[in-house]
């Protein structure tokens, strides 16, 4: 197919000027083999490989015959041709993935929903970093910092992978692969312009050499959100974002054997938050959230031999958000929150002060890995992993502290004959949010018929713990500017569990770990229908969650618990078909739960335990799916059409359908790229939320881009 960012794109030149460049270099693609991006993912006798192979699953690089389990792969190229315009779009393309917004214009992405609105059970990582955050578990999709031109391929593995990846991993992993450096080589730029205050500007330059190749790229991307609020007469909901993403790639080979691959990042920008939205306690201005993160990463790869490879890894992030907001509370309810007696006025004008929700979160991670061919029949990866969560905040935890992870894994593949394939693999792990160890499992038997085709049989157990803001929070407002005749309470501590509603309140109280037993059988199938290529996926599964934690975390309520099970089965599609110039795909899910509330009956009000189970299934859509259409066509041209849909979300249903034309130019010294994009809504109603509202039905974007 042909792809739009093989003619990298182009440029709103006031965006970018690149002062300095430190440059380490980096080896070649062929250099790195085993040991780099993998970018073109070769067979062992160096063509391309027919079957799609994987390396998410297992951390071996293995063909979707040999894989435990179903693996979703998106390419950029199909991300840039389809006009994707955010990354967390991407994931519309993935059975079983439902994509939406909440609060003001916060993107959010759950497999299999069983969350409320934090992905907290999907292990995302860039690169092999994790990305999520330390606190919370959660993405922050708006601030992520990797730009589409830069990703190579997305895989997700649908099912537990906590085998091989950890704790996180509960219902599935998110591996996003960027481009290696040396196949970027050159200057680019693109820019994207659209409505709704669309804005997505990207430059990069790069060199290689033998010695190895470097990238520096930076992105912008801004938006102002939805049209308005429910019921809103403002004529803006204050909703936007605006964000910087400066990313620095690079490769140095050392040797035939060796090679270093170094990152590093820096994002920064704001958040908008609406006052009436997602204000707290009478907030009168809008609680914005200023970002500011970056990340190091590095890894020594190495081979002591053409079948045995391993690496070392080392990884430190930094997330810091500043949040603040003045407030305006009635005298006389202001002083219900004070201790009884307090010599306070009631009729001298409401309680005045700034408040704020500042934290800063830090991850260091080390990682082993160890990959040994013994034959073509038997291959064994192994590795240690550590990690160490830092937390910082006056408001969330009174001050500093840490969380430590510790974690050995391991995953054989094996093939005594031709047409069976047995996985057998594991991740012991130890935190110190429950401090204990858990043990995650995972056996599968592939039967492969013919070469194209594949029934795999595969069972799984993962946990999943607490992870800090749930297990030990220490949340409290100190106010800061207080206005008379209150000033005597500057910087006093008012302390969450004493503010909550005390007949329901569980602020305190120990969590357990979440459990998931899984099975899954699957099929993989592709077949040769004269110059047309057909792949076939299909999954059914069956999940058994218990001990979930569910329940509300705020500032007013706080009754989050281990109290709901989930029982759910349901049957995934995903299917293309490639021929010249062509590309279709569609994709299906069906998925059925059955929760209930299995926390003590007395401890919660029958309302509360009903919305306990409720939330547990606030992102699970019953039928989700899309269908894509990329073709070629004459004078250059290149047409994409997608449809995604989405049904029983919150009461609400998505219904989209996108349409791209483009223009490629090829000349000698460069290449350039010009494109239109138009995304139709036909459910006009607002989707997860009654706040998010888009008032015109069809959406305009205009691209171009050019390549030296």
């Amino acid at each position: 197919m042909t792809s739009l960012n093989k003619t990298p794109l182009a440029i709103n030149a006031a965006t970018c000027a690149f002062v300095a460049v430190l440059t380490l270099p980096a080896p070649t693609s062929a250099q790195t083999g085993e040991l780099g991006l993998y970018p073109e993912f070769l067979t062992a006798e160096g063509e391309q490989s027919k079957i799609p192979e994987v390396l998410t699953t297992t951390r071996l690089r293995q063909s979707k015959l040999k894989v435990p389990g179903t693996t979703t792969i998106i390419t950029g190229d199909m991300i840039r041709d389809l006009g994707i315009m955010n990354l967390v779009e991407v994931f519309r393309l993935v059975p079983g993935m439902v994509v939406g917004e909440y609060g003001s214009n916060n993107q959010v992405t759950t497999y299999h929903g069983t969350s409320q609105y934090e992905q907290r059970r999907l292990q995302v990582q860039i690169d092999g970093r994790t990305a999520y955050k330390a606190s919370l578990s959660d993405v922050d999709w708006i601030a992520i910092p990797v730009a589409l031109e830069n990703i190579e391929r997305i895989e997700v593995s649908r099912g537990p992978n906590a085998a091989a990846h950890g704790i996180n991993a509960f219902l599935g992993s998110i591996n996003i692969i960027t481009r290696s450096p040396y196949d970027t080589a050159g200057a680019e730029a693109y820019t994207s312009v659209g409505s709704r205050g669309h804005l997505r500007t990207f430059t990069s330059v790069g060199d290689s050499s033998e010695e190895g190749s470097w990238r520096l790229s930076y992105e912008k991307r801004k938006s102002n959100g939805f049209d308005r609020q429910k019921d809103d007469e403002k004529e803006k909901f204050h909703d936007g974002f605006d964000i910087n993403n400066f990313n620095f790639d690079s490769l140095l080979a050392i040797d035939n054997d060796h090679s270093i691959d170094f990152r590093a990042g820096v994002v920064d920008g704001v958040n908008e938050e609406d006052s009436e939205k997602s204000g707290k306690l009478e907030s009168t201005t809008n609680p914005d959230i200023i970002l500011d993160t970056y990340y190091l990463q590095t890894r020594f790869n190495g081979a002591i031999s053409d079948s045995h490879f391993y690496h070392l890894q080392a990884s430190y992030q930094n997330q810091r958000r500043r949040q603040r907001w003045s407030i305006s509370v009635p005298a006389d309810e202001f002083i219900q929150l004070l201790p009884p007696g307090a010599p306070f006025p009631t009729d001298q004008g409401p309680f005045v002060a700034d408040l704020n929700e500042d934290a800063e979160e830090s991850r260091l991670e080390f990682e082993l890995q160890n990959t040994i061919i013994f034959n073509p029949e038997f291959k064994l990866v192994s590795g240690l992993g550590y990690r160490k969560d830092t937390f910082d905040s006056e408001t969330f935890f009174n001050g500093r502290g840490n969380n430590y992870q510790s974690r050995v894994f391991a995953n054989a593949e094996y093939s005594p004959f031709n047409w069976v394939t047995f996985n057998a693999g594991g991740n012991w792990e130890t935190t110190t949010t429950t401090d204990e160890g858990y043990f995650s499992p995972r056996v599968a038997t592939n039967f492969i018929i013919n070469d194209n085709h594949a029934i795999r049989f595969v069972f799984s157990r993962a946990v999943r713990t607490p992870d800090a803001f749930e297990q030990d929070p220490d949340w409290s407002y100190r106010p800061r500017n207080v206005q008379p005749p209150f000033e005597a309470l500057e910087g006093i501590r008012f302390e969450v569990k004493d503010l909550v509603d005390q007949s329901t309140s569980t602020f305190g109280e120990e969590l357990e770990e979440e459990t998931i037993t899984s099975r899954e059988i699957s099929y993989f199938g592709q077949y040769h229908l004269g110059s047309a290529l057909m792949s076939v996926e299909v999954r059914y599964f069956n999940d058994y969650l218990r001990d979930m934690i569910s329940g509300v975390i705020n500032e007013e309520d706080w009754y989050i618990d281990n109290n709901v099970a989930v029982d759910q089965e349901g049957v995934e599609l995903e299917s293309s078909l490639e021929f010249s110039g062509t590309l279709l795909r569609a994709t299906y899910a069906y998925l059925d739960q059955d929760s209930r509330y299995t926390g003590d009956p007395d401890k919660l009000p029958p309302s509360t335990q009903s919305r306990a189970v409720d939330l547990m299934g606030r992102l699970s859509a019953r039928h989700s799916g899309s269908m894509a259409w990329i073709q070629e066509l004459p004078w250059s041209l290149t047409s994409s059409a997608a449809f995604y849909l989405a049904h029983e979300v919150r009461g609400t249903r998505f219904k989209r359908a996108d349409f791209r034309l483009a223009r490629r130019i090829d000349r000698r010294n460069f290449s350039y790229v010009l494109a239109f994009t138009m995304q139709h809504y036909i459910n006009m109603e607002p989707w997860m939320s009654p706040d998010n509202i888009i008032d015109e039905p069809n959406q305009y974007f205009v691209e171009a881009g050019i390549r030296f």
